[in-house]
């Protein structure tokens, strides 16, 4: 009589490594090309000129619109674009110190409690509030920006018109105008404005990242939108996740900026420091993906806008800074930048504080988070995975 065999081991995966949850039809990185894709296109192509309101489109609709059609996308994020008193009322009530990250997800909170048709997850009902969170969004980031500045002392630096902490939207200016209009106040130049574009092109979308992932298992108990998007933002505040961005300007003051530095005396500082640094066994942000195992796709694009940038505001030591660990890395290592490695020094040249590059990326993942959550209710299932059970036996009261 044969025994029964014992069930097998169960393969665990932490981290979920290689486990395919679900199928999406927003975003992939292909095999073949090692290309991030949005629902098909090359991001690098559409990081060329596509304006940003289109490509939140896209992602949202499956389609880029045509020119009629953008126009309208266009009119009606230029009319959403206020930040609500009862919002800002919140963000200055909080502390000094909070994190930028935080002030976000609360005014994003807010948001949703305010939101009267809050429960209504029905396909329509979930674009309009997309769009209107992606209209609304560059108003938090840049009232907390000049918010943080004004308690600091700091705003008169920023703020040539005198306006104070809260510069009024202009309906003017496109999406990504508007929103380095009401961070400093002022105009900013073409080439400045085109990199931020490139910026918010390339951080939109990425599949299921931690934080999407996070967005999709709220959304897949048939919560609202914002609240999946809150629960997005604290897995982005991480900086496994989100926070790479801010490391890597950490790690650029660590070595020291010196704006009177030649780009071949900072590269040889940099080799230097990341020989020490690798020598302590020091984690160097900015480097390596869980995806990409040929460097990131999108690292060449955004690294054309930071050189760009470098031309434009005549900092060739950040140049020397980025190419000396970059090649030093590259030689120790083998391991590439990611997006987050040109994107950091590219927002520090415009002149946002580092602390406020990740509510950056919020404001362009909104419209991926946002599009996936649209995609788990078309065709929900509870995401509620097994675990394997490691600690102590069955044991009783005395």
């Amino acid at each position: 009589m044969s025994t029964p065999s014992a069930s097998p081991e169960p393969e665990i995966r932490r981290g979920l490594n290689g486990v395919v949850a679900d199928t999406t039809a927003i975003s992939t990185v292909s095999t073949a090309t090692n290309t991030l894709l949005y629902r098909g296109y090359p991001v690098q192509e559409l990081a060329e000129s596509t304006p940003f309101e289109a490509v939140a489109d896209l992602l949202w609709t499956g389609d880029l619109p045509d020119a009629d059609r953008l126009a309208e996308i266009q009119r009606q994020e230029r009319s959403l674009r206020g930040l609500s008193e009862t919002v800002q009322g919140v963000l200055d009530a909080l502390p000094a110190d909070t994190h930028p990250m935080d002030a976000v997800r609360t005014a994003v909170s807010v948001l949703g409690a305010l939101e009267p048709s809050a429960e209504d997850i029905s396909p329509e009902a979930e674009l309009r509030k997309a769009r209107e969170l992606f209209a609304q969004l560059p108003a938090i980031v840049a009232y907390e920006q000049r918010r943080r500045w004004d308690v600091r002392g700091e705003l008169e630096a920023h703020d040539p018109q005198g306006v104070g902490r809260l510069v009024p939207p202009r309906d003017d200016l496109d999406y990504c105008q508007n929103f380095l209009w009401m961070t400093f106040g002022e105009t900013a130049p073409a080439p400045v404005v085109d990199a931020f574009r490139v910026s918010m092109v390339l951080y939109a979308e990425h599949s299921f990242n931690a934080s999407t992932f996070t967005a999709r298992v709220i959304a897949s108990t048939l919560s609202d939108l914002h609240s999946a998007v809150v629960g997005a933002i604290g897995a982005l505040k991480g900086p496994l996740h989100g926070g790479a961005n801010e490391a890597v300007m950490h790690t650029f003051d660590e070595i020291g900026l010196r704006e009177d530095e030649s780009r071949e005396e900072a590269f040889a500082r940099a080799e230097a420091w990341l020989t020490d640094a690798l020598a302590r066994k020091q984690k160097i942000m900015g480097f390596g993906h869980r995806v990409y195992k040929n460097g990131d796709s999108r690292v060449p694009t955004m690294h054309a806008a930071l050189e760009r940038m470098i031309a434009h505001y005549e900092r060739p030591e950040i140049l020397g800074l980025y190419d000396g660990l970059r090649e030093a890395m590259g030689r120790a290592k083998g391991i590439h930048p990611n997006l987050d490695y040109p994107a950091g020094p590219t927002y520090h040249l415009m002149g946002f504080d580092t602390e406020m590059f990740t509510p950056l990326f919020i404001a362009s993942r909104v419209t991926g988070w946002t599009a996936h959550v649209r995609e788990q209710h078309a065709h929900n299932a509870l995401i509620r995975p097994l675990s394997a059970y490691d600690g102590v036996e069955e044991r009783h009261l005395p």
